[in-house]
């Protein structure tokens, strides 16, 4: 292993995987904001928001399962702490471009007061509402493009606030 390594805080001196050991840690208010996008042709989109899915509901049976992911991310994710969050909202925005394209962009906002930062639960909670609306929908259209997953703005914690730059 090289010298980079016993910086990296999930690895111990030796280069093995740990989880971090957040016990000394001040609780703080924590908050994450992340989104992500899901392009579809128009038809489908105007199906979603009527209500006409083969599936039913897409949008609301998303908001669940995002919201179940966000609570299951420390079992998803190797070394996350599993934690106790306060909310998790989830939002739909709807992207009407015209012409072959329209997209519906998801954002997942978590929070609690703790040791350890939200930013995999509100990522997680993102990417499964997304693909829940992809499975809830691939009937009508099976090119459905999930993209731009990303966090957008976190706080609290050691290394404070910060927002995406774009």
């Amino acid at each position: 292993m090289n010298g980079d390594s016993a910086r990296l805080t999930h690895l111990d001196e030796t280069g093995a995987a740990r989880m971090v050991d957040v016990g000394a840690k001040a609780a703080t208010a924590r908050r994450a904001v992340a989104s992500g996008r899901i392009t579809m042709a128009p038809q489908v989109l105007a199906a979603i928001r009527a209500g006409n899915a083969p599936k039913g509901d897409v949008l609301s049976a998303a908001r669940i399962a995002g919201i179940m992911a966000a609570k299951r991310t420390g079992e998803l994710i190797p070394l996350c702490h599993p934690l106790g969050l306060e909310a998790v909202d989830i939002d739909f925005d709807y992207e009407e471009r015209g012409g072959s394209q329209a997209a519906i962009r998801v954002t997942a906002t978590a929070s609690l007061t703790g040791k350890t930062g939200v930013e995999m639960e509100a990522m997680t909670a993102v990417s499964v509402a997304l693909l829940t609306i992809y499975d809830m929908a691939k009937a009508l259209d099976k090119a459905m493009v999930i993209d731009n997953v990303r966090l957008i703005a976190k706080s609290g914690g050691k290394s404070g606030d910060w927002s995406s730059p774009a």
